[in-house]
């Protein structure tokens, strides 16, 4: 996936838990590893904006977009024409 999560870098430097930002952005913290280990398929604003707040940052602190590997998006269009 070309958009990459670093919500762990954040949490590091906060000196914060998983559970803790997950309880003070109040959604569980199953979903927050879902979002840190960048398997979700969408994030709500409302969310990215209480993940802001509470680590006192801004989205492009947690999201980055790299790059995909030359011919990865032809490979992932082809595959899912298969399905």
């Amino acid at each position: 996936m070309p958009i990459a999560v670093d919500i762990d870098v954040m949490l590091a430097r906060r000196k914060m838990s998983v559970g803790e930002l997950a309880e003070r952005v109040g959604i569980t913290p199953a979903n927050l590893a879902v979002l840190k280990n960048g398997r979700a398929k969408a994030v709500r604003f409302t969310t990215l904006a209480a993940l802001c707040e509470v680590l006192d940052c801004q989205p492009g602190d947690l999201l980055r977009w790299e790059p995909e590997e030359p011919g990865a998006a032809d490979a992932a269009r082809a595959g899912a024409d298969r399905a």
